[in-house]
């Protein structure tokens, strides 16, 4: 007895994004939690998962390789477009850490938000809110950096009036031979920023989907609601908005590299990210679980080992 066998007739029926397979998604996950990084065909050749055996581990890592990206394009001589996440968090006082000591500075950062919290019509949190993402990144990342930090004129991020802007803007910069870095995390509903699965039922081809480069307004599926009320709202639902404002695959799949993070463990084998991260790497791509796609691009996937499992029943 589990949710395949019980699901008709329950409140859940129809819960789920119209294009899931439940039986193949769960055919995803091993009882080996060692299997978790097995290549599949469709991964890009340079596409490494990094199992990170400790949540220090893993902010020190991601930060390392945030740090080292930025580092290697000042080192070049290029300009670099960051896309940048507000979840996970851990990983930017390491970044500024390893930039401190090694005397790197960032004015050669293009900073983009890949989302931010709106109602239905794109309208988004003042940046004074401290649930707002461009309060976040200053308290985490541009003001800790200091006199090193990311020119203002250079950050950019998702309101209801730049964000339809960043095609362009990242466009201009990559025709003058600027590089391009997505930074992300994995959603409960395995979105990117806040491209949400359910969208994929909107277009007519594959092609539509990824041409699309940002939403405003977007509606946002129930799970990602709970998750962050969960990782980000102290479990208060009540308090996260039903909407958001995020980049489209045309930005998040055009990355020269990729950092990406999946931390999401809890207290006393609790979490909410395994089946997440190993849909992620072991699903074929499709606009239906957009975060397949990333390990098609050039990059790393840092990731929690407690994630892989195995994903058996245990009550707490």
């Amino acid at each position: 007895m589990d949710l395949l066998s019980t699901l008709p007739g329950s409140l859940m029926e129809g819960f789920f994004p119209a294009g899931w397979d439940l039986k193949k998604i769960d055919a995803c996950v091993d009882n080996d939690p060692g299997t978790v990084g097995k290549r599949q065909k469709w991964w890009h050749k340079e596409f490494t998962p990094v199992p990170c055996s400790s949540f220090g581990d893993f902010d020190t890592m991601m930060g390392h390789e945030i740090a080292l990206t930025i580092k290697r394009s000042r080192d070049a001589g290029e300009q670099l477009i960051l896309i940048l996440p507000v979840g996970p968090m851990g990983m930017y006082r390491w970044a500024i850490y390893f930039l401190n000591e090694w005397n790197v500075a960032c004015d050669h950062v293009h900073g983009f938000n890949m989302d931010e919290w709106s109602d239905a019509d794109g309208n988004n949190l003042p940046a004074t809110n401290p649930g707002a993402f461009q309060y976040a990144m200053q308290q985490a990342f541009y003001g800790p950096l200091g006199k090193k930090t990311v020119p203002t004129k250079q950050r950019n991020f998702a309101t209801k009036k730049n964000l339809p802007t960043y095609a362009e803007k990242i466009g201009e910069l990559r025709a003058k031979g600027a590089k391009l870095t997505v930074i992300f995390g994995i959603g409960r509903v395995c979105h990117i920023a806040f491209w949400e699965p359910h969208f994929a039922g909107e277009y007519s081809s594959e092609a539509d989907w990824k041409a699309q480069s940002h939403r405003l307004g977007a509606k946002l599926h129930p799970l990602t609601i709970e998750q962050n009320a969960i990782t980000s709202f102290k479990s208060r639902t009540t308090l996260v908005p039903a909407f958001a404002n995020t980049i489209g695959p045309a930005i998040f799949l055009g990355a020269d590299s990729i950092i990406g993070g999946a931390d999401g463990t809890l207290a006393r084998g609790m979490m909410w990210q395994g089946l997440s991260l190993w849909m992620s790497l072991r699903h074929e791509p499709t606009p239906w679980i957009p975060s397949t796609y990333m390990p098609t691009q050039k990059g790393k996937l840092f990731y929690h080992t407690d994630l892989a499992g195995p994903l058996v029943a245990e009550c707490n």
